[in-house]
Formats: structure tokens, sequence, C-alpha cells
């Protein structure tokens, strides 16, 4: 039949339940489209009328909606609350200091995510997600079929979909081979749901839907519905993304903090009006302490350091897609990871054909290349398999036969198919591993025994090793019959070939060591296969664990027996998935690299999904880390720069909440010791001002070398254990002071206390940052900001702002004996914290 459509008109969008119920002729005519495509002027009249091809949730968001989602974060919330009763009680400068905190923070939170944002899309382009589209140049030109952004679909456009690819638009499909489709997102389904180009309609067998994604099979297909008009975008709002381990811990600190925070202000109003006979005249300061508890710039700080970190893997062609996955990166201790491309190359080499008595037989390799070539030319998959071209490059011409159909290589079944007409009869030619191939052959007990007992020798001399078999089939087949559920095969023998390691993977794989992460290898391969190549790169191997042997076990004991495994073979999809799931049960943090569709559940399983850029496009589109190639050193550079983003985040933790959690101990002391308030409202916020503007340089501060070299995860309750010590010993040094100013100084007035503890306090704090760290060396950026900090401290007092401060000058020898009481501490700070990361190689926080 020759297409010929009835107008050039193009028609008003159809509905989706028109086109179910049409044949595909009908659906062709009404979508005004032919088996050829469309043309592409047309195509492009139709992208203007239609719009892209985008879900209406996936626009970005704007900078002001990212500023008012800014204002729902915990600490925000309780500082707006604070701001709000300072104003009730007029207290306009504590309230207007409040404001100044809270928009500070939520606009340099905005501001970097919305940056980090716009540079992860910039660096999306070129990972874009494509389709495989036929169009036509003009009316009369012939069809030619190339790659095209997914957005640039449009209603009529001819696509071709192959194993890995996602499905990109609601589509119907015009012919299809051996096709599967993984529609979970859609129906909840978790096994493939086959697919059917029937040309009369029954169900939905012949309609695919945007957000499913292509299992095994390959298709043709019209493309039905774009954009907002797809049954993707009209179904319910997606949940919300689940919480990582990395906002959990962020949350939990944050939500201990604010517990604390509700509980002060009431604790120490009730305090100094029964202690002190004050009542609502303390109620400034008892905010004032709340908000000095408050680590205002803790979202600013791990926005900063998370894109600063995703922005330097960035020039080096790696995307973190997520940026709380960078911390999730650093935190990996296992790494999951298939052979194939990984530790050795993707260009497999032919090396011999056997036949089943074990010796050489050229008639083996003829019927591998014949199911390679027909497979390839007729499932036309959408990237050609490497062990087919390997046998394609090493076989001589298979002679004339002639191709009927065509099943491509499924990962399920681990084979694929191929019927022919060799002369006047038809035969089916089944290739794939050995186990499935040899189950379909009609062989006596011995010889099975016999050709499993040779398929294990070959592969112990590391070769890989398909198994061939033929038969007969008859040229009338029944019309249900399904190409690949042939039994009663003929066994032919078996082709080898050799996996070329990578040069690159023995010296990765020894980074990876050094860093504290242990590669597992998780493979569909023969057990010695993989042993071989693993020993061959210097990989421990330690026990090899067969994926059949795991079915029966409980979780516990899957969890046991890949706890001890090395390698673990014969893997399927949901085999992997199920030994990344029983490493976490473990308490490791799992990272998973592959690129095949194969790779999916377990990418999901993962902590981290990682993937090289050439992945399939579901795959790609699950990961949360996506590398310029399938390179183990790029892996490493990920980890680095997580690990040194998540050092200074705790480093940040640390600091902040030791320096405050001392500070508030010593102001309620002080509060229920002294006549007089120890310090003012507004001297509170100021330096907590000037204390939050120091801090944000700890995002950019130095990584400690042993930070680098194990894992590190954002543990609440060491950090939590770590402030109660720390943040003790800068109550007690805020308590020496005021013996300093009240017994040494005779300070008598409120004035000249006031300013002595905050001269002190900003001293402490620039100490605090230099020394409460693992490290010795100091970036420019936090020297710069710590000795801003301390001019802050000597000079504002001498400044002509010190009057509206509450602040006087002091006696030179005022200064001497802070100085003092600040260099003992520094003294004895610094010994406390060397002995804290001298074992710092062996901690994490």
């Amino acid at each position: 039949m020759v297409w010929a459509p009835e107008a050039p008109s193009t028609p008003s969008r159809p509905a989706q339940g028109d086109i179910a119920a049409l044949s595909r002729l009908q659906a062709l005519r009404l979508l005004d489209s032919g088996p050829r495509g469309l043309v592409e002027a047309d195509a492009e009249a139709r992208l203007l009328r239609h719009g892209e091809n985008v879900l209406p949730g996936r626009r970005p968001v704007s900078w002001p909606r990212r500023l008012a989602r800014s204002l729902r974060d915990p600490f925000t919330m309780v500082l707006l609350a604070l701001g709000l009763v300072s104003a009730l009680i007029a207290s306009w400068g504590t309230a207007g200091v409040i404001v100044l905190l809270v928009v500070a923070s939520c606009v340099l939170r905005s501001n970097g995510e919305y940056r980090a944002d716009r540079s992860t899309a910039a660096l999306r382009e070129l990972v874009a997600t494509t389709a495989t589209v036929r169009r036509r140049p003009s009316e009369d030109a012939e069809p030619w079929e190339r790659e095209i952004p997914v957005d640039q679909l449009v209603p009529g456009d001819v696509v071709k979909l192959g194993p890995g690819d996602l499905v990109p638009a609601d589509v119907r499909l015009l012919r299809a081979r051996g096709l599967t489709v993984h529609q979970a997102p859609l129906t909840g389904e978790s096994a493939p749901v086959p697919k059917r180009a029937l040309d009369l309609p029954e169900g939905d067998d012949h309609l695919c839907r945007q957000g499913s994604s292509v299992v095994s099979g390959s298709a043709l297909a019209v493309v039905a519905a774009t954009g907002a008009d797809t049954m993707l975008a009209g179904s319910s709002a997606a949940p919300a993304r689940r919480l990582s381990a990395f906002d959990r811990s962020v949350n939990g600190i944050s939500w201990t903090l604010v517990r604390l925070m509700v509980i002060i202000p009431p604790v120490a109003l009730v305090a100094n009006a029964v202690l002190r006979g004050r009542g609502l005249e303390a109620l400034p300061f008892a905010v004032a302490v709340a908000v000095g508890l408050t680590p205002e710039m803790l979202p600013v700080v791990v926005t900063t350091a998370l894109a600063r970190g995703s922005a330097l893997l960035a020039r080096g062609g790696v995307i973190v897609k997520r940026l709380a996955a960078l911390h999730d990166v650093g935190a990996i201790d296992v790494l999951c990871m298939d052979k194939t491309g990984t530790l050795t190359r993707d260009r497999p080499v032919l090396r011999d054909s056997i036949g089943p008595d074990g010796d050489p037989d050229p008639e083996v390799l003829r019927w591998a290349a014949i199911n390679s070539f027909w497979t390839l030319h007729l499932a036309d998959p959408p990237v050609p398999d490497a062990l087919d071209e390997a046998i394609l490059l090493g076989a001589p011409d298979h002679g004339d036969v002639e191709g009927v159909d065509a099943s491509p290589f499924d990962p399920v079944s681990r084979v694929s198919c191929a019927l022919v007409r060799d002369g006047g009869a038809h035969r089916v030619v089944v290739k794939g591993a050995v186990e499935p191939v040899l189950e379909r052959c009609t062989l006596s007990p011995p010889d099975r025994l016999r050709a499993a007992r040779l398929a294990d020798r070959l592969a112990e001399e590391g070769l890989r090793v398909l198994a061939v078999a033929t038969a007969d089939h008859p040229a009338d087949r029944p019309a249900v019959h399904r190409l690949g559920e042939e039994r009663g095969l003929a066994f032919a023998g078996f082709v080898t070939l050799a996996d070329e390691p990578s040069p690159e993977a023995p010296a990765a794989l020894a980074a990876l060591s050094r860093r504290g992460i242990t590669p597992k290898v998780l493979t569909g391969d023969h057990p010695a296969t993989a042993a071989r190549t693993c020993r061959d790169l210097g990989l421990s191997v330690g026990t090899v664990v067969n994926a059949g042997e795991l079915a029966d076990l409980s979780d516990a004991e899957l969890a046991e027996a890949v706890g001890r495994a090395t390698v673990v073979t014969r893997c399927t999809p949901e085999q992997k998935a199920r030994v990344v799931r029983a490493l976490r049960a473990r308490g490791h943090t799992v990272g998973f690299l592959g690129d095949g569709v194969n790779d999916l559940a377990a990418m999901r399983a993962a902590d981290v999904g990682i993937c090289p850029r050439g992945a399939v496009d579901v795959t790609r589109e699950a990961a949360d880390v996506v590398l310029a190639a399938k390179d183990l050193a790029a892996v490493d550079h990920a980890v680095v720069a997580g690990r040194r983003s998540t050092g200074n985040i705790v480093t940040y933790l640390r600091i902040a909440l030791s320096s405050n959690v001392g500070n508030v101990i010593a102001m309620l002391a002080a509060g229920l010791a002294l006549p007089f308030l120890p310090m003012l409202p507004v001297q509170v916020l100021v330096q907590n001002l000037c204390f939050d503007a120091a801090q944000l340089a700890l995002a950019f501060d130095r990584a400690d070398p042993a930070v680098l070299r194990r894992p590190l995860r954002l543990r609440p309750r060491a950090i939590l254990r770590f402030v109660v010590g720390f943040g003790a010993l800068n109550a007690v040094a805020d308590l020496v002071t005021f013996a300093v100013l009240t017994w040494v100084l005779g300070v008598a007035g409120a004035p000249a206390f006031h300013t002595g503890w905050f001269i002190e306090n900003m001293l402490t704090q620039a100490v605090i940052m230099l020394l409460l760290r693992p490290i010795s060396g100091v970036s420019r950026p936090l020297g710069l900001a710590t000795g801003a900090l301390a001019a802050v401290g000597l000079l504002l007092p001498l400044s002509p702002l010190a009057s509206a401060f509450g602040l006087v000058a002091l006696p030179a020898t005022s200064y001497l004996w802070l100085l003092a009481v600040v260099g003992l501490y520094g003294v004895t700070l610094l010994a406390l914290t060397r002995r804290r990361f001298r074992d710092r190689g062996r901690r994490t926080p």
C-alpha cells in the first residue's frame, strides 16, 4: 500500500480515545501522517501550534518562587516568629536585625540554588534525552532518520523504539518485534508488559505511554500526543521526592535546635522574673538568646558547599543532577558495577568456535554470524550489540541465507533468535548464554553434562562463551507463536570471545581502595570469566557468588552472603537490585555504576545511581550523577568532591553550633548572676550577624587529606556530641572573661561589661574558626573572614558607631587581659583539637 495524505493541512489536536480505537491506517490518517514520517516544514508548524513536548511540572522554578520557598526552612520560620515577638514588644532594633538575617539567608540560598539549577540545566543540554524520528525534507523526498531532542516531537511524528529507550510521548505502534515495556510509573506493574502492533485494537496492547520504558524488542510508532496532552501529564501529581540520607541528617539537626530555641526563651524569661525580678523587660534578651542559638547560615553554607563541588565537577564533565547526591557520593563505601565496559573495554574479540565434541568447528561460527547479522538488520536495535559486531568482524561470509524475522537479545531470557530461509527450508537460529540455550536443546543427560563442562572449561580460561543452536521451522507457524519460544533445538556448539581489560581500570580500582571504597562486580557473565578478569586487574576476588544460589536465601542470609562476596555472577536485573538492597541493609552506603536498561532497578535501589553520558536514556534519567565517560577515575573525582563538600559542612556545623551553644550557656548563667543583662539584645544580634557573614567562608575551606581517605557521612549524633564538649569549653572561656571583667578589672557598669564580652566573643569566634578544624592550613577566604571578624571586634567599640550599639572604649589594660584570656583559650583549644583529630583517619563525623 502506498501512503497518500488526503490534504496538506495539519489537523487540530486529536483525542487520544479516538486514536486508541482506530486501526493503524485510520490513526495515521487522523494524525495526517504516514509511515514515511512528517515533512520538516509541517513538523515545525505543528511544534508552534502544539508547543514543546515538555511536561508542565518540569518547567524551571523562577527566582521569586525559590525565594518564597526558602522561607519554609525551619530556622527561618523560627526567626520570623522571634522577629514578630520583638515587633510586638516594640523592640524594633531586634526585629530589624532579625529581618536582615532572614533576608540575607533567603537571598543567598535562593540565588545559590538558582545558579546551581541553571548550570545543571545547561549541562543537561549535553546529555539531553533524544528520540529517533523519521522525517522528510520535502513531500517527494525519501525519508531519513535522525536523533532529535524529545521536546521537539510533535503529534504525527514516526519514531523508532529500542531496548533502554524512554517512550518519548504517547504513541500508537505501527510495527513491533518482541516488544516489552516497563510501565510501573503509570500502572504499578512490576513485570514488563508485552506490546503488539495490532491492526485491530484489543485493549491497549498497541499503545505505549510517556513515562514507560522499553525493556526488550524494537518498534516503529506514531506519536499520538505530546506534552500536557499525554496520559502522564493528565494523571495526578507525582508524589514528592523522598528525603535522602543527607536531607534527613540536616533536618534532624535542624529540628533538634528548633526545639531548644522554643524552650530557651520561656526558661530564660521565667528565671529572670523569679531570681532577678525582671518582667517583660527581659523578653528582648530571651528572644536574642534564642536567636543566638540559631545557625542562620546553615541552608546557605550547605547549598554553597554542594553547589561549589558540583561546579568543580562540571568542569570535568561530571554532572550532579541532585545537589544532595554529592554528599551521598562522598559517603559511598561500596561501589557496585558491571564488568563489561567498566573493568573491560566494550570491544570483545572473537577467539574461536567449538563443536559439541570440543574441536574447532567453523560451521558453529557460520550459524552464530547468521544470527548476529539478521538480529542487527531485522530487529534493528538502537545500538548494535558489541558481541554481534565482534562475531561478524571475525567470521567469514555466512553464505546465501535470507532473513525472515528476528528477536533481539532479551536480558530476561538471555537469548536472541533469527528466523532465516536457507535454500527452501526455514530455520531458527538461537544464540545466547549457555544455560538457557542448553535448556532449549534436545540433549541426552550425558551430552548435556558434557556440553556444560566444556563451557565451564572455556570460561575458566577467561573467555566469554555463547551457545548456538538451530532447528527446522515450519513456514506456516501459528499466528499466536512468538519467535524465541522454540524448544527441541539441535545444539551446534560454542563461540568464544575475549574481553579486553581496560588499561585505566587497575589504577582507578587502586585509587578507590585507598578511599575506603570496596568494589563489587555484579555481572551476568560466567563466574570463572568474571573472576579471571578481576584477578587480571589486580582486584582481590575473595568469594564468587552465583546469583542463582541466592534466590532461596532470606534477606538476612542474603546480606551476609553478599557482604563477603566480591563478584556476584549470573545476575538478572532484579537480582542486582536485591543485592544492592541487601548491602544497604548491612549499613553500607552503596553506589551503582551502570549504563544499560538492565542496570535500572539496581540504580534505583542504590543510595547513588551513577552512569556515563552514553548510557541509555532511561538509565541516564534515573541517575543522580552523570559521568563524561564510563571511567572509574571520574567516579574517584566525584567521591573526592563529595567528601570535600561534606567535610566543609561538618566543619561549619561544629564551629557554629559549638560557639552558639557556649554563648547561650554563658548568657543564661550571667543573666542570672549579674544585676544587669550581660549583653544587650542588639549586641547579640549584631554579633551573630558578623559570625554568620564570616562563617560563610567555611564553604570555601580547604579539604583535610584524612577526610578524603575515608567515607564521610553526616552523622547528627556524632556532631551533637562534639558540640556539647566544645560548647562547654567555650562557655568556660566566657565565664573566665566574666571573672576577669568583674574581679580583676573591677568593671561595674553594664556598658563596659557589654563591651568587654563583645570583644572577647568576636576574638574567640575568630580563634574557633581557625582551630576547631581538622587541618592547620588556612584558605584565603577563611583568613580574610577571621581577620575581618577580629578587626570588627577590636575596632567597633572605638568607632563612631559604638554608641549606637551600646559600646564604650575600654582602657588599654582591659585589652591586654582580654587578649590573655583569648590566648589561653586558643592554646587549650589547640591541644584538645589536635588530640581529637589525631585519629581522624579512622573516624568519620
